[in-house]
């Protein structure tokens, strides 16, 4: 199970946009004017576009507010903890997937390393995953590489080779999905973030729910009605 985490497993209520803006302002010396649309994107993808309509030399900046951006989102933490959340049903759908046999549970996000860790943390989410074999923005700036970075860490790592129709990813926006497709596997779209439900279901995923409350729905779209009882 490959979770996104920014509108599918928690909500930050406006502090992923904010630190954005902090992090950009502390190295190019202005916030930027516009904000930029940030669901389904990497952070170095969205810190590049920033860059971009900013200054001459984005490539040359981007891993200064690359670190400045993961120093934001860490003192942050206490914030997110106090004013963002997990998102309905998420505790408990993790929970009963970490105790079937079988299954595993990573991220695969646009996040870097050290920013999934903080929004995770925040919520006591991270007990459910093993966030070493995850796939990251700081891996990848392009989205769409992600899934095989995470299958590799999960048979290097782990010694697990999951069927591509047994994986999936878990997101809520429309570059889940095409992140899913490029790497071969499967796809639950939860309208939890930004794109509603009819908007997610006319692009054809595997399965598409409003949100993940129903532990039972969402166990019998991942692994089959077997798992079950």
């Amino acid at each position: 199970m490959l979770w996104d985490v920014d509108g599918t497993l928690v909500h930050t209520r406006g502090i992923g946009a904010a630190v954005f803006d902090r992090a950009i302002e502390q190295v190019v010396g202005t916030a930027p004017v516009r904000r930029r649309q940030l669901s389904g994107k990497t952070d170095p993808q969205i810190v590049r576009e920033y860059l971009a309509l900013m200054v001459d030399d984005p490539d040359g900046q981007l891993p200064i507010v690359m670190k400045a951006l993961e120093a934001e989102v860490a003192a942050a933490a206490t914030m997110i903890a106090e004013t963002g959340e997990a998102l309905v049903g998420v505790p408990e759908l993790l929970a009963r997937l970490a105790v079937e046999d079988g299954v595993h549970q990573t991220v695969l996000t646009g996040n870097t390393v050290a920013n999934a860790a903080v929004k995770l943390a925040a919520f006591g989410l991270e007990r459910w995953l093993d966030l070493e074999i995850g796939a990251y923005g700081s891996d990848h700036a392009d989205r769409l590489e992600l899934v095989p970075i995470a299958r590799e860490r999960a048979a290097r790592l782990r010694g697990v080779e999951v069927d591509p129709a047994a994986t999936w990813v878990v997101g809520d926006t429309p570059n889940d999905l095409a992140c899913a497709r490029a790497g071969g596997v499967r796809c639950l779209l939860v309208a939890t973030g930004r794109s509603p439900f009819d908007a997610l279901a006319a692009l054809e995923p595997d399965a598409v729910l409003a949100d993940l409350a129903d532990t039972d729905e969402a166990v019998r779209i991942l692994l089959g009605e077997s798992f079950l009882g």
